[in-house]
């Protein structure tokens, strides 16, 4: 699903992007909602970025990428940590294109995740290219998402992959 979002471009680099886990639902301005074989998960997009909420039998995860006031913990490169009976793990890195690159690869991302039936793309006022989009994924046990974040006055793509899985209990 594309949305064009009606709100200021509020999260303008990529180096103020922070993460958070744990966090109450933030004021979004588009939804998706999904079912995936038990597991409810809310792809949502806000004006400083993205949120994740993904609910189980095994408990709720919450994940946000954005421009959180007041946060100190920066975008990290990697986490893995248990959350409840989950193991949670997260990666993002940074592309630096140049300006004809970028646009063919915000062109290339948006087509990918507006048609997909488990994708939520929002673009911002002022540029084509400056965008959230986010696709979510469910395999076995665990539930992936992968997102993107667009800031074409810097070149730069903020790309975002998490999976989340029931932890396997050792044998007594």
């Amino acid at each position: 699903m594309l949305t064009t979002l009606t709100t200021s471009y509020t999260d303008t680099r990529a180096a103020d992007l922070a993460w958070a886990l744990g966090c109450e639902p933030l004021p979004a301005l588009a939804t998706l909602d999904l079912e995936l074989t038990g597991a409810k998960v809310q792809l949502r997009l806000l004006g400083a970025s993205h949120q994740v909420l993904l609910e189980e039998e095994q408990g709720v995860c919450s994940e946000t990428v954005a421009c959180i006031r007041g946060s100190r913990t920066p975008l990290p490169l990697g986490v893995a940590t248990r959350v409840g009976d989950w193991e949670y793990e997260f990666a993002a890195r940074v592309e630096m294109l140049s300006p004809g690159s970028f646009a063919g690869r915000a062109q290339e991302l948006l087509a990918l995740v507006s048609d997909h039936p488990r994708g939520l793309a929002g673009v911002f006022p002022g540029s084509p290219h400056a965008f959230t989009a986010m696709l979510a994924q469910r395999q076995g046990s665990q539930v992936h998402w992968r997102t993107w974040h667009a800031y074409p006055q810097d070149g730069q793509v903020v790309a975002t992959r998490t999976r989340v899985g029931v932890r396997v209990k050792a044998a007594v």
